[in-house]
């Protein structure tokens, strides 16, 4: 067994982890829905600009994976699935606040993705233009990764708490830019460096979010010592 098979493999179990962190962020919205204090506010807190720059970064793994020679089954069906995941909870951040910004980045999403797929099936023409265009994507989502994590991390800071923000979705993406990041050295730096950028940057924000519910249950902490 090769190193790229071997951590391929392990990049593809740890995405499907990760998708599992997706999962409980949508449980914990739609367990928020269900309670009378919450329903109203079941995406408190969660950033519109973070989860646009995670549905992005999964959507541009997907057409990276397309696009280079040979085709890469490990990049391309998990991001896929990925995508399909946090579209969803673009949807439940419509649904929840009705307002355009959060139907415009939806709907984008929506045509993104549909195009996407188009390119999967038959763009077979068009691979070096779509590893280009691709790798500039996921360059440029690396930056607005630490812009849109950035904007989650003020949004705690300032409330003290974490709303409806999700603990285990940020660890589990964080095993999977871990694996990511040994997956895209097996990979060899001319094709994998693209991903080095973005899982290095996309783990650092995780470690942060994670330090946050730490940080928020102490001041809380603090609180309630100072009342009693």
């Amino acid at each position: 067994m090769s190193l790229y098979t071997f951590f391929g493999g392990i990049n593809t179990l740890f995405i499907f982890v990760s998708l599992y962190g997706v999962l409980s962020q949508l449980k914990t919205i739609w367990r928020r829905k269900l309670v009378e204090e919450t329903k109203r506010q079941s995406t408190s807190l969660l950033s519109l600009n973070q989860f646009t720059v995670s549905f992005l970064a999964y959507f541009s793994f997907f057409i990276y994976g397309y696009s280079i020679e040979p085709f890469n089954h490990f990049i391309v069906w998990p991001r896929l699935i990925a995508a399909f995941l946090v579209l969803t909870i673009l949807y439940e951040l419509w649904l929840d606040r009705k307002n355009q910004s959060t139907l415009i980045v939806f709907i984008l999403a929506i045509a993104s993705l549909m195009v996407g797929i188009f390119g999967l099936f038959y763009g077979e023409s068009f691979v070096d233009e779509g590893r280009y265009v691709s790798t500039i994507i996921i360059l440029v989502i690396s930056v607005l990764i630490a812009q849109g994590y950035y904007h989650q991390i003020m949004l705690i800071i300032k409330s003290r708490g974490t709303g409806a923000v999700d603990l285990k979705m940020s660890q589990f993406i964080l095993m999977m830019d871990i694996s990511t990041i040994a997956f895209a050295l097996a990979m060899g730096l001319d094709n994998g460096w693209p991903l080095i950028v973005l899982a290095v940057t996309s783990a650092i924000t995780k470690l942060i979010i994670m330090y946050l519910f730490k940080w928020v249950k102490g001041c809380n902490q603090q609180l309630k010592a100072v009342g009693d």
